[in-house]
Parts: C-alpha cells; structure tokens; sequence
C-alpha cells in the first residue's frame, strides 16, 4: 500500500495532518455570566439517538451535547475535536490521539471508548447513519489509552471526514445510543416531551473559557411564522429556518441579524423496490418534467436557484459546467420517456412530503402540478415530520419530496443521498441500488491525487444524471435569525449549515 507523498499532500491540502486546538491549556473556571440562550427549534427531535439521523433540530440537539472525534470551524475546515491530531501511518493506518477530555460523569474519555462506539456503529442492525461507511473499517487497535489506529481494507482518503459528522458522534462505552451522557459543552437538565429541552453548561468541557452561555433553553415553535413573531417579540433570542418570506423583514430590523446561507438542496427520491419509479426512464422523465424556477419563487421566495444536476455547487472545484443543466425543464422528452417505459398514459402515485416545513409543502405542490402535465398524477402525502421520517424509511412513498445537504462540502458527502449500497435512510431513495454509484464512490474515497478524484467525481456525475437516484430540484438559502446582541453564533458555510450548533459553545448574549 502506497504512503508517501501523495496522500500527505493530500492531508495538508485538507487541514487534517495539523489538527491540534489551541484552546489546550490550564484549567480555569468556565465563564457562565453569559446566561440562558432561549432557542427557538422547528420541531421536537423525533429521536435522541445520537447515530441515527432524525433532521436538523435532532442533529443540533446532538452538537449541544455530544462531541466526534472532529468537526468543522466556521471556515468549513476540519479542526480537533476529542482528537488532537490524525494522520496515516507508514503502514496505511489512520491514528487519531486523544486530548484529555471527560465525559458528564467527570470519567475521561479513552481509546477504548471510540473503538467501542466504532463497533457498535458498525453493527447491521444498529440503524446508525454512518453504518455503510464505518463498515469498511475492519479493525480498530487501541495501542494506549490516548490512540486509536483504524485500519481499512482500501486506502480511504475521506475518513475523517465521517467522525466529523454530527451523526457520528463518540459515546461512552456501554452506553444506550440514546444516552444524554456526552462529552460536548452543555449537559441535558431536563426534557418537556414535544415542547423543550433544557440544557447547562458542562463545568468540565476540553475547551478552556467554552461554553460562553450558563444554559440553553431550545423550545419548539413548529410554525414557521409564530418563529419569527417570537423572536420580533424578544421571546426568544434565536430561531432556524427563518421561512424565507420573512428573510427580508428580519435582515432590514435593526434589533435583529440575519445569517443566511445557500448550500441546502431539494430533490426528489424515488422508491425503486417497485413499478414505476424502479425504472430510470420513468425517474429521468420526472426529472424533465418540473420547471424548477417556480419551486424557486413559490417556495423561497426567489432566494435559491435551479438545481438541474447533481448538488455539487458552481464554486466547487468538481463542478462540472457541462453537465449543469443535464435535468432540464422538457415536458416533451420527459413524455417521450414515458412511453419509452411503456407508460404513455402515465401512471397515479403518492408522493410523500410535510406540512410541518412550508417549502417542502410548496415544493410538492409545484412538482405535483408539472408532473400532471406529463400524466404523472400524485397524491401528496404531508404527514408531520416524525411521520415523514418513518415513512420515507420504510419505504411508505412512491416518490417524496426531500431537503437536506450533503454530509461535507467535498462530493464523498453526497453518498448520503446517492449511494444505494447504504442502509435504508429516509434522505435516499428506497430500495434503489446504484451499483456504478457505489463503485466510483468507493473509488473516489480511496484516491488522494485531487485530478484523479474530479476525474473520477465527473464520472459519477455522469452515470448519476442517466440513472436518475435522485433528481435534483432547487437550491435555498438556508438562514438563522438571532437579537442583534447574540454574538459568537455562526450560520457554518455551503452544505456544513445544518453543522451550526457547534458554534453554540461560543455564543454569548450581550
């Protein structure tokens, strides 16, 4: 296996090989004049569990709590988290050394503990989001208590990149995955079932003066507009997903700030364990049969733009131009395709969505009204989010509306979407393998040279847009509304937004 220069100009290109923090030092009392932080979330977490994938409040919930053995800074670049530094060793082997950091409990945190939470993950029915990836590590070795060395069938060029994913937290060994017990700034105090949780500030945290704030109270405002009318009302000092409607009224208070960022994506998933949407055809032809710029103004209010092509921004370096506009708006090819699948009549289906999120309600509504026009007629389904959630895990759709980000700014983050070959998650179509998907992605993670890996993404693109797993509908902007006096919050950049509860450990209220 093949160590040398390559792969650490690889590293050095991505932040990984200088990982060490530089808060480390003495121990001092934690700064807690900062107060209480009254959050306003979206929705109550469907799930606790800190592998599982349950939307973005769960997955803020979880950055409050819980700490990887990475993350992102505001920059979109990786930094230590309970590692201090990484790297590949002579022999192939990535070894990550721990920092001194505790648990809840006051008990430290051990190589035993992520070599634990590495197997649990990797359990098949463990029902973990990064099951499939941490799968191909075939063992973990703990030469110390501060050394973790993962070694891996394949050279895998991305694999920090999964430790840093807010899904991918490390747990306490012998812990329940949905266990309160973390390592990260704040503690849990106590849960009000479907209206708040409270959370303190953990005296113990790793990061000396972190977190700023003595306590967090997250309180669930499921309607978008009574969000925004409550921090208007200074009953709450921070709110996501400012309903883009509202985007201009917050931006233009001057009591107000709003941090917004394009990087979220809508698209379609399919359920290809049956007819018709287990034949690429009928999937290619509903990608040309929806005129995106109307999702954009019906459901973002113009701040987004058409996605006509794999989510892989124009300011990436592995966009492809030439490939931008493979899913455009032709109603008449989408219905040549049709009945090229032998449906030229078209067929009746459900489609699946919320109407807990008015853009995925808007966004249905769009899709459902163009996709009439070809014969294609849908039946919306617009359960709560939690029913959402189980549905499009089970498979309980023909087709759904879907909104999220990538897992990384890097197009490895898209396997979340993309690659059947991942256990069955409501953010990918059902039942649908992508066998050349599967191959190229795990071709790309074990590549370093960046000409090889765009040469290898474009592929991908390629066979994706023939294939159709997805299509892609619009982009949006993606914002957080705060008091003009919350400082330290930082809404994180490109695909990494739903990763901005890490920057609640610097958040003060002036």
């Amino acid at each position: 296996m093949t160590t040398g220069f390559n792969r650490r100009r690889f590293l050095a290109s991505t932040g990984a090989v200088a990982g060490g923090l530089a808060f480390l030092g003495p121990r001092r009392l934690m700064a807690q004049e900062g107060g209480t932080l009254r959050f306003a979330l979206s929705t109550f977490p469907p799930t606790f569990d800190a592998w599982t994938s349950g939307g973005t409040a769960a997955g803020t919930i979880k950055l409050m709590i819980h700490r990887g053995l990475v993350s992102y800074g505001p920059d979109g670049m990786l930094r230590g988290e309970l590692a201090e530094s990484w790297e590949v060793d002579d022999e192939g082997a990535w070894v990550f050394r721990l920092r001194d950091a505790t648990w809840h409990d006051g008990s430290p945190v051990t190589a035993e503990d992520v070599a634990w939470t590495v197997a649990e993950v990797q359990k098949p029915d463990s029902a973990a989001y990064m099951q499939g990836q941490l799968a191909r590590i075939t063992s973990v070795e703990t030469p110390d208590e501060k050394t973790v060395r993962m070694i891996t069938a394949e050279p895998l060029a991305v694999l920090p990149g999964w430790f840093a994913h807010y899904h991918m937290p490390i747990l306490k060994k012998g812990e329940a995955p949905d266990t309160k017990i973390g390592s990260g700034p704040f503690m849990l105090d106590r849960i009000d079932r479907g209206v708040s949780i409270s959370l303190k500030a953990y005296d113990g945290y790793y990061k000396e003066g972190l977190p700023k704030l003595a306590g967090i109270e997250a309180t669930v405002y499921a309607d978008e507009n009574l969000r925004v009318a409550a921090l208007e009302a200074g009953d709450v000092d921070l709110v996501e997903y400012v309903p883009w409607q509202a985007m201009a009224q917050i931006d233009e208070n001057e009591n107000l700030r709003l941090d917004a960022v394009d990087g979220p994506f809508m698209y379609l998933t399919f359920n290809g364990s049956r007819a018709p949407f287990d034949n690429p055809l009928v999937r290619r032809a509903v990608a040309h049969a929806i005129k995106r710029e109307d999702i954009v103004q019906a459901a973002f209010f113009g701040r987004g733009g058409a996605l006509e092509h794999l989510p892989i921004a124009e300011q990436s370096e592995f966009f492809n131009p030439d490939l931008a506009n493979s899913w455009n708006y032709d109603p008449e090819k989408a219905m040549a395709l049709l009945a090229e699948a032998g449906y030229p009549d078209g067929f009746d289906c459900v489609m699946l969505a919320t109407a807990q999120y008015g853009m995925h309600q808007s966004t249905a509504e769009v899709c459902q009204a163009y996709l009439s026009m070809v014969g294609i007629n849908a039946t919306l389904d617009l359960p709560e989010w939690a029913t959402r959630v189980k549905k499009g895990n089970e498979g309980q759709f023909d087709l759904a509306v879907m909104g999220t980000t990538a897992d990384n700014n890097d197009p490895d983050g898209l396997g979340n979407v993309l690659d059947g070959s991942l256990p069955a998650n409501f953010s990918r179509s059902y039942g649908l393998e992508t066998p050349e998907i599967s191959e190229l992605f795990a071709k790309g993670r074990a590549t370093f040279d960046n000409a090889e890996r765009k040469a290898i993404y474009k592929q991908l693109e390629e066979v994706a847009i023939e294939t159709t797993p997805i299509a892609g509908l619009a982009w949006r902007s993606q914002g957080y509304g705060m008091k003009a006096s919350v400082s330290g919050f930082s809404n994180m950049p490109g695909q990494l937004t739903f990763y901005s509860g890490i920057t609640l450990e610097e958040t003060l209220l002036g």
